[in-house]
């Protein structure tokens, strides 16, 4: 319980520490680019926790202790701003070019949204029959057993990776394919290349913490994954309203998002998930 709360803390605290950032950007470079940046940091934070609920899966498959989790996580987390940053810059050279794919981005979301309403039960998931996973366990030479919080061991003076590792390159993966549905999410709200990329870094820097409350979360909150759903409806939404010239303000937004957001919080608790009988 006391790494529950310490976790609850940290996650709190990188979330004020984006607030003032938010509020940084809002008072500095004007309402308009204040209300994107929140906006970008929002959508991409509630993703996340989307995100965060597969690597929950990844571990448990590999049944990764928790003291080894915050390693896997330190290194995953770091890999994810790197293809985030490669992810945005190509984005970016993209849209500058080819102005009309925001439109693709849009109807990108809806369809992702409708994937996450259709999606059941995260539990119900095998990973046994990932094809990523079975492609690297073939040609991957991989330790048996647990190793501890090493990534490589010596056998016989040969090199193997342990389960450790490759549950790390699976979490770099999933964060690979997580970043397809974000990254165009962040380009549908703004164009600008600093609001973007410190309001994924800021949604990014939380994630260690807020892993080990998103269990929680997802449990005492369940309908924060059909919010997310609707929330990219919304926002592929407005963008292909564009095609017909009519635009919905940063500021209406971003209310819209919130409102989304504390109706699933309020109606999770209106009506709680029924536990499921043995």
């Amino acid at each position: 319980m006391n790494n529950i709360k310490k976790s609850i803390v940290l996650t709190l605290t990188w979330v004020m520490t984006a607030i003032f950032f938010g509020l940084y950007v809002y008072f500095t470079r004007g309402a308009e680019l204040g209300f994107q940046w929140f906006s970008v940091y929002v959508t991409e934070y509630m993703l996340s926790i989307d995100n965060l609920f597969i690597m929950l899966l990844i571990f448990s498959y590999f049944k990764v202790e928790e003291k080894y989790q915050h390693r896997v996580l330190f290194y995953g987390i770091a890999g994810a701003f790197v293809f985030r940053a490669i992810f945005i810059g190509l984005g970016f050279e993209i849209v500058q070019r080819f102005e009309w794919i925001l439109y693709v981005f849009g109807a990108l979301l809806i369809y992702t949204g409708i994937q996450i309403l259709k999606e059941k039960n995260e539990k119900d998931k095998n990973l046994d029959t990932n094809k990523v996973l079975k492609f690297l366990k073939k040609v991957l030479p991989i330790a048996d057993g647990h190793h501890g919080k090493s990534f490589f061991i010596k056998i016989n003076h040969k090199l193997y990776i342990t389960n450790l590792f490759l549950c790390l390159l699976m979490i770099e993966f999933s964060d690979i394919i997580f970043a397809v549905d974000s990254i165009p999410a962040s380009f549908t709200i703004s164009q600008s290349r600093f609001i973007i990329f410190t309001a994924n870094a800021f949604a990014l820097l939380g994630l260690r913490s807020l892993f080990f409350v998103v269990e929680y979360i997802l449990h005492k909150f369940h309908l924060i994954t059909k919010a997310l759903a609707i929330i990219l409806f919304f926002i592929g939404g407005k963008m292909l309203l564009g095609i017909f010239g009519l635009h919905i303000s940063s500021a209406v937004s971003l209310a819209v998002l919130f409102g989304i957001i504390f109706a699933a919080i309020i109606l999770s608790q209106m009506f709680p998930k029924k536990e499921m009988r043995v």
